[in-house]
């Protein structure tokens, strides 16, 4: 007899707690189970509620939602148990519903009538509400894209009655692209390799959306083994491209995408040796030197010591202009720093040949005078006689 009155109890304050629940109430539940029209919500002691498969489908018409997840919906009636909504239907919604839709934030179709000033006339059951330019979208877009379509919106004012109604779409979007975002945030680690957009190109680099608006760096020295000298020759708003995560500081991500193919500099020590002779291209020329180009991505140094004096100090500038191709002695490789010494065919001679002027020269005469630009001078005129 105890245990039946107990069980009576226990029935008697779930229904009496099942009562006080109204439409329009939020209530949160999880999951239990998916059927072809209806899924089944667990709404705790408040019982079991159902909600239509089609409120739990994306555009696409693919389930958001999964047994064992937790959802929020609205309740739409009591009558014979508990049913509920995550949004209004274009059609469904009455006054009393919208009045509670605003109250609770769920969502309310509704269809772009038509332009306005400044904004759309949204058409939402049968009122009329407002829709400023600003909040029709996350981005910029032309207004005319939006006549007579349909969308979620959230009324964001319902006053006097229902005769003052403004709406926002873009309180829904950017509420699902917060919620996108922490999930992409969740796969963006140092070495992920991931798919993204080009949102647009500057002189240092682009910026590249990975997902729901969260955006990396891709650096123009992370962009090619080569140096990138104009990034908007290589990228453009809209490309899509696979780049790799570098680091994450301060939530500013760091792209990479020279990383994704193979390093020139990992083959330097099999493909150069000291004394070999390559044909190298300026790229860029310094006041100590000129950098020449072996092969994509790998850069050696013509340092202005490897030309041979002539009187005037930058006249190796004129040997080696910007783009010129010319034949290149290696002197000096280190695959581990990253540098390669080379010297101008020409000029390794000239620079050999005054190296041995100068040595013979001190070994035949050291008690002589004269510095060693007469020496230079000297060896480079022996050498212009024969």
């Amino acid at each position: 007899m105890t245990d039946e009155i107990e069980d009576f109890a226990t029935m008697f304050a779930a229904s009496a707690q099942a009562k006080r629940i109204v439409k329009g109430q939020t209530l949160e539940g999880t999951v239990v189970g998916i059927g072809p029209e209806v899924a089944f919500i667990d709404v705790g002691g408040k019982g079991e509620a159902t909600i239509g498969v089609d409120e739990l489908k994306d555009a696409d018409g693919a389930l958001e939602v999964k047994a064992g997840d937790r959802i929020q919906a609205v309740v739409m009636s009591t009558d014979g148990g508990l049913v509920l909504s995550r949004k209004l239907a274009l059609r469904a919604a009455t006054e009393r519903q919208l009045e509670a839709a605003a109250h609770s934030g769920l969502p309310v179709e509704g269809r772009v009538e038509k332009i306005v000033k400044g904004g759309f006339e949204v058409r939402i059951g049968g009122k009329r509400a407002f829709c400023p330019f600003s909040q029709i979208d996350v981005i910029r877009s032309e207004p005319a894209t939006h006549e007579g379509r349909v969308y979620e919106f959230r009324i964001t004012e319902f006053k006097e009655g229902g005769r003052n109604v403004i709406v926002s779409r873009r309180a829904l979007l950017e509420e699902k692209q917060r919620a996108q975002a922490a999930d992409v945030r969740r796969s963006v680690v140092p070495g992920a390799v991931l798919e993204g957009r080009v949102v647009s190109v500057r002189d240092f680099g682009a910026f590249v959306d990975l997902g729901a608006g969260v955006q990396g760096l891709l650096h123009v020295s992370e962009m090619g083994w080569s140096r990138v000298s104009d990034p908007s020759r290589m990228l453009k708003p809209g490309d899509e491209v696979t780049v790799k995560v570098l680091r994450i500081d301060d939530e500013r991500i760091a792209l990479g995408l020279k990383q994704l193919t193979d390093d020139p500099w990992a083959t330097v020590a099999e493909k150069y040796a000291i004394g070999q002779m390559c044909t190298g291209r300026v790229v860029r020329i310094e006041p100590f030197g000129a950098f020449v180009e072996l092969e994509p991505g790998v850069e050696a140094l013509a340092h202005v010591s490897t030309f041979a004096p002539t009187g005037r100090a930058d006249e190796w500038k004129t040997r080696l202009p910007l783009d010129a191709v010319s034949v290149f002695e290696v002197m000096s490789v280190d695959p581990e720093k990253r540098r390669i010494g080379v010297a101008l065919v020409q000029d390794a001679r000239e620079a050999e040949e005054v190296r041995e002027y100068t040595e013979r020269a001190q070994a035949e005469a050291p008690e002589a005078f004269g510095s060693l630009a007469d020496k230079l001078r000297g060896a480079l005129s022996s050498r212009q006689k024969r």
